[in-house]
């Protein structure tokens, strides 16, 4: 596989806060292993602050893990891609399934919710997220 690149990446998106770095990069790192599983080739764990920073990577296929309190990329999206998957006060998957653009964000209350919410994402989203991947 070639190194990720702005024209190849997948990016999954982590916050840099010291809470997302200990709880949510790990999961990052997994849900990037799913993908890779999954054929995104290019899957790359990546901070938000990096992601916002950076105006060619808006437009590649993302997935925010951790929540807004800890990823400025999942609180901005919290208003801007649908809720598709919720257990109240567990966890939450943002993902737009009427869209072609290939974004979502998976998140918790706590580390065991976003883990919760990136299982799901995977079990639920992940086939449909990687198919538009492919054809960004």
């Amino acid at each position: 596989m070639d190194a990720p690149t702005p024209e190849n990446a997948v990016l999954v998106v982590c916050g840099a806060h010291l809470r997302a770095e200990w709880h949510d990069r790990p999961i990052a790192y997994r849900l990037r292993g799913v993908l890779a599983e999954h054929g995104a080739a290019g899957a790359v764990v990546v901070s938000d602050i990096w992601y916002l920073n950076h105006d060619e990577l808006r437009h590649r296929p993302t997935v925010s893990v951790g929540g807004p309190e800890v990823n400025a990329l999942t609180a901005y999206l919290g208003a801007r891609v649908p809720s598709s998957y919720v257990v109240e006060g567990r966890c939450v998957v943002q993902f737009d399934l009427a869209s072609a653009d290939p974004i979502a964000a998976c998140w918790g209350a706590g580390p065991d919710g976003t883990l919760e919410a990136v299982d799901a994402f995977c079990e639920r989203y992940l086939d449909e997220f990687v198919v538009r991947a492919d054809a960004g």
